[in-house]
């Protein structure tokens, strides 16, 4: 075997994604060696409540479990693209509505941080703006684990509440919006050209609550990249702000394994764009569009795109998003 070799370790990053593909394999084998035993398993069951050895329950009970093993490994079947394997990074912005939009945002950002830790990925926030009254205005976090990026690229969009605002003297029923960004979170194993020249700093302190929580020194920092699209000429500024630690180089380093990310999505973004050129027959999902509804006066939310619904709307606020996320995959994760 190649991972035996004397040498194998020679070249550590070369290494790394050998073995990290070994992993891979070895979770699809132990994945249809669990279906399949799931699946043996069954039948001697069934075989057993034809004799009155075992109950209908028993047997009712275990296909569901067997429905779920293969629903599950069918689920991550969709999950076949470039960055799917990845870890990555979440930005949530309040749209406008003020403290009502803000208020929104830091549910969703409670909702997705629940959703991590259901799911036992580390989560952590890298970038965070207090609202002027309540909520926030904007949060960056970093999920990492297997498969976060692959799970959570389907809650890029436009998320919509509808609800008596409590920040509402009259009581009124109000919409409020807020912008879900997901880029894969790109490791050391991956080659990202970045123009250091195209690269300025600043640094400021961090802002807290008060007290301890106030940083006297300037640990914050601020990236400004200049970016010009390799494609099409087109130039912009990329800024971004981290304050996930009190040491200013351990934020600087993260600032740039951020700005990896953005610079990987695009160029992921331009091949899916140019894939979706040539299978023009696929169904398009626009970035950026309205893609759900929370509507907790009706106890109801929505997904757009697949129609799939909930009425648990305490669940879903509280990070049972799964549904969703498999509803969406299985409807559009094979067309990516």
């Amino acid at each position: 075997m190649r991972t035996q070799a004397p040498d194998f370790w020679t070249d550590a990053k070369a290494a790394e994604k050998v073995m990290k593909h070994v992993r891979e394999l070895k979770g699809w084998i132990e994945g249809c060696e669990e279906v399949g035993r799931a699946v043996d398993d069954l039948y001697v069951l069934f075989e057993f409540a034809k004799e009155g050895e075992a109950t209908e329950e028993e047997v009712d009970a275990h296909y569901a479990e067997t429905l779920r093993l293969v629903e599950n490994l069918e689920l991550k079947n969709m999950l076949q693209g470039e960055a799917d394997e990845m870890g990555c990074v979440l930005k949530i912005n309040s749209g406008a509505g003020g403290t009502e939009s803000q208020d929104w945002s830091s549910m969703l950002m409670r909702m997705y941080i629940r959703w991590a830790e259901n799911n036992k990925y580390k989560c952590s926030v890298s970038n965070l703006q207090d609202g002027d009254e309540a909520g926030i205005k904007t949060v960056t976090m970093q999920i990492e684990g297997d498969f976060a990026y692959g799970y959570l690229k389907g809650e890029n969009g436009v998320h919509r509440l509808v609800r008596v605002s409590p920040f509402n003297a009259q009581g009124k029923r109000m919409t409020s919006f807020a912008s879900v960004f997901v880029t894969p979170l790109v490791d050391d194993t991956i080659d990202i050209s970045i123009n250091q020249a195209a690269i300025s700093w600043d640094t400021f302190r961090s802002g807290g609550a008060g007290g301890q929580n106030v940083n006297k020194v300037e640990s914050g920092v601020r990236l400004r990249y200049q970016y010009k699209d390799p494609y099409t000429g087109e130039e912009e500024e990329i800024l971004i702000e981290n304050t996930e630690t009190r040491d200013q180089p351990k934020n600087k380093e993260n600032a740039l394994r951020q700005l990896r990310s953005i610079l990987y999505d695009k160029e992921l973004q331009h091949r899916m764009a140019k894939q979706a050129k040539v299978e023009a027959n696929k169904k398009k999902i626009e970035w950026g569009s309205q893609i759900r509804s929370y509507v907790f006066d009706d106890r109801r939310v929505k997904d757009h795109r697949t129609n799939y619904q909930t009425s648990d709307v305490n669940g879903v606020m509280d990070g049972k998003i799964d549904e969703f996320i498999k509803a969406y995959l299985m409807e559009f994760g094979g067309e990516e």
